[in-house]
């Protein structure tokens, strides 16, 4: 690396955590690539240096070493490469291909989601994370996995531990010990149902995992499991509530999509490219290579800032701007190479079908509260915190 102080020097996690865009800005434009000491990193902020680490796997692997992820969950799919890798991913790609999102889950999800509202409509307010996105996301999710002896608080305190974990670059050992005593529990459930399903096979990620001829472990379906819970709760969840609120805080947006049929596919594409739900990939240099102007040796751990890359100037004019007019919108949200997200259909589909339509029209004048503020947290992942909303009953 040059001979110099890096920008992200000073950088603290919890500048981060509260507010990382400024953040990216600066560094974008004085060093896009920049050693971060809080994060023991590199952080890769523009455009196009993101979506060269992602096209080139052999030179920017994922195979970390003492990975912050696998250390929460073991070795799993998004941390192998290669043969290994494409073993897992097709094992999963038949459950989510476009055409079984299409034809298996999307009247599932429809079903999940009209319950979920019915349950809102007749309170006047809530905060939406909490009361709507969340559980919703859980209950479609848990569906999908096929894990039938789980509850939707089950699969948000698994997700939140392989959130936390993931992204424990302080190392608190509370957020260790939490996650064992929860991890404990789900390797009983799973247990049961990989036995159950064996059995009484179905259209599942977990039958299609325990009855493939990939011949998976117990422990690379739990560990596969686990990081699909963790994104798979995670990115719909905030995908919903950013997608809302950009739409309550921009009233001629909203008028738009009330105006105009066949745009909330373009207000879910914008949701995840503003507020990227997963902010950050971890990467591990292989051999010598140059970023905008920074060299990079073998073993440099570098990380791919999602939601830095998703704002670039040079690729979006106003980035920072919630704006579903945008005419291109070739973001990085759901990545940019192999490790390509395989749960981008099933999102698509559950967030800019099914929820937002229904939500703006079962809930007549939804609107921001005034009484309460909407919060926000995360850089390695983000999105809302609370949403205080209100409508007319």
């Amino acid at each position: 690396m040059n001979d110099h102080v890096s920008t992200g020097t000073g950088i603290r996690l919890d500048e981060l955590k509260a507010d990382p865009y400024p953040i990216y800005e600066r560094l974008r434009r004085e060093e896009p690539v920049s050693w971060v000491p809080a994060a023991n990193r590199h952080f890769v902020t523009r455009y196009k240096d993101a979506l060269f680490v992602e096209r080139n796997p052999q030179i920017f692997s994922s195979i970390e070493q003492q990975s912050m992820l696998e250390r929460t969950i073991g070795p799993m799919m998004l941390r192998l490469d290669g043969p290994e890798h494409r073993r897992i991913r097709k094992v999963l790609e038949s459950v989510l291909s476009a055409r079984a999102v299409r034809d298996r889950w999307t009247q599932t999800y429809r079903s999940i989601v009209s319950r979920h509202v019915d349950g809102l409509a007749e309170r006047g307010q809530a905060d939406l994370m909490t009361d709507f996105c969340e559980p919703c996301a859980a209950e479609c999710l848990a569906a999908l996995l096929g894990l039938k002896n789980a509850t939707g608080d089950d699969l948000v305190l698994w997700s939140k531990c392989v959130i936390e974990g993931s992204g424990n670059y302080a190392d608190d050992p509370a957020i260790w010990r939490r996650n064992e005593a929860a991890f404990q529990r789900f390797d009983a459930e799973l247990s049961e149902m990989c036995a159950f399903i064996k059995n009484n096979p179905d259209d599942s990620i977990l039958s299609a995992m325990v009855n493939s001829d990939a011949d998976l472990t117990f422990d690379e379906i739990r560990s596969n499991l686990l990081v699909t819970i963790g994104g798979g709760l995670n990115e719909p969840r905030d995908a919903i509530g950013t997608a809302v609120y950009g739409l309550l805080a921009h009233p001629d947006q909203r008028s738009m999509i009330e105006s105009e049929d066949g745009l909330w596919g373009k207000v879910f594409e914008e949701a995840v490219r503003w507020i990227s739900p997963v902010g950050m990939y971890p990467r591990q240099v292989t051999s010598t290579v140059e970023l905008s102007g920074v060299t990079l040796e073998p073993g440099a751990r570098i990380g791919v800032m999602i939601g830095s890359a998703n704002r670039d100037e040079e690729i979006f004019t106003a980035g920072a701007r919630f704006d579903i007019r945008r005419a291109k919108n070739q973001h990085l949200a759901f990545g940019g190479g192999v490790h390509y997200c395989l749960g981008v259909w099933a999102s698509r589909t559950l967030v800019g079908g099914l929820v937002l339509p229904e939500l703006f029209r079962r809930l007549p004048e939804l609107s921001l509260s005034p009484s309460y503020p909407v919060t926000w947290e995360g850089w390695v992942f983000r999105g809302p915190a609370s949403l205080p909303v209100e409508w007319r009953v």
